[in-house]
């Protein structure tokens, strides 16, 4: 069976790769053991972020009190909580299983593995089952799966990883989150807004490390006003069980027992059992080693997503497949134009817990060792009328070079992630202050933070105390 492509894997990467291929006029075949959308759309993005919405709702309803609207709030239900992101994962993969089906692409369902060269001229093939598939381009974009630990041993019922924890039913009345990191913040707020008593244990000295320093203390703060416990700067040494509880004994010699472990130590590339190293396909601790095009050492092969170091996101990854199905193009048809690599700098990244994180570009520590001087300004969220009126707190700070264009933008504060779409557009575009202040920002919103805080670098500030 010969193809323009194949891919590896239905995740984010691999099915924006194949659609992009298809418009494109490849003909191109998806091989799957699973459901095509992978892991954000079954067991990622698409389920926490719907079970963290349903989190919003109980503060609203418990707190709704501050509002003048007076509500009690009877009881979480998990297993309905669970329906209703079923609900909304089985829509979209109904909607993207028709999306795929209107291209003309072959879906093969089964476990694929790489094998070397094929006789025909390709550098290597994809098989399924008894079946080969050949290609001019082959693409990898089989993800990534939750990291675990030698000295914790997992088993689905109390020490968990994240996927294990979207298919609870029942809430724990306490839990230890090992991890401060995207997934483990993310699950301490839902839960703490489901009234499960947590505490977040983090080897590092603060929570969301790879953040601007501002934002971690910000989120610190707000988690102990909501009585989430913190452990942070606290290595984990032992886990130890008994009838009734198990308990995370740290090197500082304290310890801390709850009802069930959630293990959210980050996730690893999924590239072994699959003939990636047989093939010769060059591995770095099991990330597929690529140029900054995404070609590995492999004639024609392509990784995409999780697969490759960086940034583990799905956006990331839908770039991706669709930069590598451009590049194939390009290379059969001299009329096409090459795209532009996809940098990890250029790309938004957003944290869901309570108070929404939001941030592209770098941190003003990073701005600062690689260009020397720069500015910086954070504007509170206090002196924002929408933002008042949600009752968050958080802020908006923008770091540019001296004298020169914006090179990061972090925010904190509620629905924050809703302002990440003109922040990446500024630093994406190399805007300076000057010229994003120009811009009239609608009243009252919390886009007007972004305004307010270019407005203070351009040096004409207005609702700034000075």
């Amino acid at each position: 069976m010969n193809y323009d492509l194949v891919i590896l894997g239905a995740g984010s990467g691999g099915y924006a790769a194949a659609l992009r291929g298809a418009e494109l006029g490849l003909r191109t075949a998806l091989v799957e053991e699973g459901l095509v959308g992978g892991t954000c759309l079954h067991r990622g993005c698409i389920p926490t972020k719907a079970i963290l919405h349903a989190a919003e709702v109980a503060d609203a309803a418990r707190d709704g009190s501050q509002f003048g609207v007076h509500a009690t709030l009877d009881r979480v239900d998990l297993a309905e909580v669970r329906s209703y992101a079923d609900g909304v994962v089985g829509r979209l993969h109904k909607g993207l299983t028709g999306l795929i089906g209107s291209r003309k692409i072959d879906v093969i369902e089964g476990r694929g593995s790489l094998v070397g060269a094929d006789g025909n001229g390709a550098a290597a093939a994809v098989r399924v089952g008894d079946r080969q598939l050949s290609a001019d381009h082959l693409v990898l974009a089989t993800g990534s799966l939750p990291s675990t630990l030698p000295a914790v041993a997992v088993d689905g019922v109390r020490v968990l990883t994240s996927e294990h924890a979207l298919r609870l039913t029942e809430l724990p009345t306490s839990a230890i989150v090992l991890g401060g990191g995207v997934i483990g913040v993310e699950f301490a707020s839902a839960w703490r807004s489901f009234g499960v008593d947590v505490t977040v244990v983090e080897a590092l000295p603060r929570l969301v490390p790879n953040e601007d320093p501002a934002i971690s203390k910000t989120l610190e703060r707000a988690f102990r006003k909501r009585k989430i416990g913190l452990l942070t700067g606290s290595p984990m040494q032992a886990v130890s069980t008994d009838s009734d509880q198990l308990t995370v004994t740290l090197e500082s010699g304290k310890s801390v027992s709850a009802d069930v472990l959630l293990v959210a130590v980050g996730r690893r590339p999924n590239s072994y059992g699959m003939g990636f190293e047989e093939a010769g396909l060059e591995l770095d601790r099991g990330w597929v080693r690529t140029d900054d095009r995404l070609a590995t050492n492999l004639r024609g092969v392509y990784a995409v997503g999780d697969l490759v170091a960086g940034l583990q996101l799905a956006h990331r990854g839908f770039a991706h497949g669709i930069f590598v199905a451009e590049e194939i193009a390009a290379g059969r048809d001299p009329g096409l134009h090459r795209p532009t690599v996809v940098g990890d700098e250029s790309i938004p990244r957003i944290t869901y817990s309570d108070p929404e994180i939001a941030a592209v570009g770098l941190s003003e520590e990073a701005a600062r060792q690689r260009f020397g001087d720069v500015e910086t300004f954070t504007y509170e969220l206090g002196g924002n009328g929408r933002s008042q009126i949600l009752k968050t707190q958080g802020f908006v700070k923008v770091v540019r070079r001296a004298d020169g264009p914006v090179v990061g933008i972090h925010l904190i504060g509620a629905r924050v992630g809703e302002l990440i779409g003109e922040a990446q557009l500024i630093t994406n575009w190399e805007a300076y202050p000057e010229e994003v202040a120009q811009l009239i920002h609608a009243h009252p919103t919390q886009g007007e933070a972004l305004g307010e805080a270019h407005l203070a670098l351009a040096g004409k500030p207005l609702h700034v105390h000075t």
